[in-house]
């Protein structure tokens, strides 16, 4: 046979590989080549006189190929950063466990976002990952992550693996166990800085300072069911979570398997760098499916060197309840975009009521930059210290409006919470029909325990586009359309006013028990 197949062009195994892939895209040829080699010439190895390579060559190019194939791995940044992790066990005293609950043993008040969440890792008392108590009445023992951020033995860990702790242990990661003192902690962002006492020259890590992307690797290492030291990986799975904690929530979500005991610890990139602190997980089971959330380290930088110098964070407040801007709220407001921070209400006496900021109002920018919903408003006011001066900009019936104020100080025992209960209904009139809204209305002077401003709800349609929306009996319309309302007319003069102008929806402020909100509601045409 004369028509050999000419192989002079084709890449040596010798030759620089400049990449994993190109190893790859050579191996990949050398095997197809060679496959076809045999299916069409009937060279190779089983055709002994056509050998594409000598035995020795062949079992070369394949021992070059197989070390430039294998993974790269993460054991050089593990080598690094590990030493700067620690875990951390603290011991409760029988009278927090006796009071903080009901279940005997739940740092967290029932029915609270925080032990509503921690139920969800599986544990049946809602406590956070590694704690646990005994019977009533004895010590209870808890156990964490954390890391250290400076060489003379400050780190940080979570609120609620330190909160209420009488002794505080942290063992190192060449086994060595220290005594640390709690510096500070705030229970809004669950951050927590300590220092151990004793030792010096600790391995530290860096905060990293920029902002990780969603497809990034990230290493979680920590001290999950009390087995110090175990390192997981995965990746960035979203950015921005809010998983209803509260006002500030800005949570990175990744999958590396975080488990409980992993609380406080860190997660890395591959830089070496602390992206965020691992501080919760969403678990149907108990343990690890992939969703974990980290407090980013932008939060981690501004808390802890508050809790550094003073033991505790001061946040700018500016005193309005706020809701996000919705697009049915934003086409009944004529927005072009569904952004900025609506304002429910402003409370009273606060830096906001007393520039002139009204319900109805939507914040736009703050000091110029651009507000994209309420809970960016919340962070970039609660990032400010008290006392500074800003800009902001409101859309005030239509118009853009610039205030200026100066900050107050965020109340520490100041929560965003809306009261349920929703008062004696007793002597409840029957109210009129508003059939395309799906409400039975009164005004809510005839109605006992409501008021005497608005219009009070005394039956809504289940199959209503108002019971979607969350309306129920004993709410209480104080305004549709921008239009403080007393009968059921006002409400259908505002209704008809509102499709006269081609709206789509109209928005009413609504009073449910202490706190009130708008909603805006679909309205049919004709």
């Amino acid at each position: 046979m004369n028509d050999r197949p000419d192989l002079s062009s084709f890449p040596s195994y010798r030759a620089p590989r400049r990449s994993l892939l190109s190893a790859r895209k050579f191996a990949l040829m050398a095997s197809v080549v060679a496959g076809l080699g045999a299916a069409v010439y009937g060279f190779g190895p089983s055709a002994g006189q056509f050998d594409f390579f000598s035995t020795s060559a062949h079992a070369q190019v394949n021992n070059e190929v197989r070390k430039v194939a294998q993974p790269i791995g993460f054991a050089d940044i593990v080598e690094r950063v590990k030493p700067s992790v620690i875990s951390v066990k603290v011991n409760i005293n029988e009278k927090v466990a006796k009071n903080d609950s009901d279940d005997d043993s739940s740092p967290f008040q029932p029915g609270s976002p925080m032990e509503r969440f921690f139920r969800r890792f599986g544990g049946q008392d809602g406590l956070p990952p590694g704690l646990r108590g005994g019977p009533r009445g004895r010590m209870v023992t808890g156990q964490g992550s954390g890391f250290f951020i400076s060489d003379d033995g400050y780190a940080v860990t979570n609120n609620h693996v330190v909160d209420s702790a009488d002794k505080v242990e942290v063992t190192a990661d060449d086994g060595k166990t220290y005594t640390a003192k709690v510096i500070g902690t705030d229970a809004r962002t669950d951050l927590a800085l300590i220092k151990v006492e004793g030792g010096s020259n600790f391995a530290f890590a860096k905060l990293s300072d920029g902002k990780p992307r969603i497809g990034d690797w990230v290493l979680a290492v920590g001290n999950p069911f009390g087995l110090g030291g175990t390192v997981t990986a995965g990746i960035v799975s979203a950015n921005g979570r809010d998983i209803g904690n509260g006002p500030y929530d800005d949570f990175i979500q990744i999958d590396a398997p975080v488990n409980k005991g992993n609380s406080g610890g860190p997660a890395f990139n591959t830089e070496g760098e602390v992206m965020g602190v691992n501080t919760a997980i969403y678990s149907p089971s108990g343990g690890s499916v992939g969703i974990a959330f980290a407090i980013p380290a932008s939060t981690v930088k501004s808390v802890v060197a508050q809790l550094k110098d003073k033991g505790s964070v001061s946040r700018g407040w500016i005193g309005v309840q706020i809701q996000p801007v919705t697009a049915d709220i934003a086409d009944s407001l004529g927005l072009k975009k569904a952004e900025g921070a609506l304002v429910a209400e402003p409370q009273a006496n606060g830096p906001a009521a007393k520039a002139g900021i009204e319900s109805g109002d939507v914040i736009t920018k703050v000091n110029g930059e651009t507000v994209k919903d309420a809970r960016e408003l919340a962070r970039t006011i609660g990032g400010l210290a008290p006392g500074t001066a800003v800009k902001l900009n409101v859309l005030h019936k239509g118009e853009d409006k610039a205030i200026n104020l100066t900050l107050g100080q965020l109340p520490n025992a100041m929560e965003a919470k809306a009261d349920t209960d929703n008062g004696d209904k007793g002597g409840a009139a029957r109210g009129t029909d508003v059939p395309k809204l799906g409400l039975t209305l009164a005004p809510a002077n005839t109605v006992a325990g409501a008021g005497k401003e608005g219009v009070v709800v005394t039956d809504v349609d289940p199959k209503s586009a108002a019971a979607e929306r969350g309306f129920k009996e004993g709410d209480v319309i104080l305004e549709v359309a921008g239009k403080s309302v007393a009968n059921v007319a006002d409400v259908r003069d505002a209704i008809n006013a509102a499709r006269s102008d081609n709206k789509n929806s109209v928005l009413m402020r609504i009073k449910s028990g202490g706190s009130s909100r708008f909603v805006a509601v679909p309205i049919a045409k004709g």
